[in-house]
């Protein structure tokens, strides 16, 4: 299974991840960069009187393998 995860820089510099419940597995970067940016946009998110979503940092799928074991 693999999970898009995009990294933000908030007011201060930090960082902070979003990892959509639910995303496509074939996104190109742009289309990616695209929704981050409308993200940022709403300026909804903030914690503390920190903005949370300022700038794009990055972007990444990340895989998990599941091993069961019962």
């Amino acid at each position: 299974m693999k999970k898009l995860t995009i990294v933000f820089l908030n007011s201060e510099g930090g960082k902070h991840s979003w990892v959509p419940q639910t995303a496509a597995e074939d996104l190109t970067k742009e289309e990616v960069r695209k929704a981050a940016e409308d993200l940022i946009a709403l300026n909804l998110f903030e914690r503390n009187s920190i903005a949370l979503y300022q700038q794009v940092n990055s972007a990444k799928y990340v895989e998990t393998i599941e091993t069961p074991l019962f």
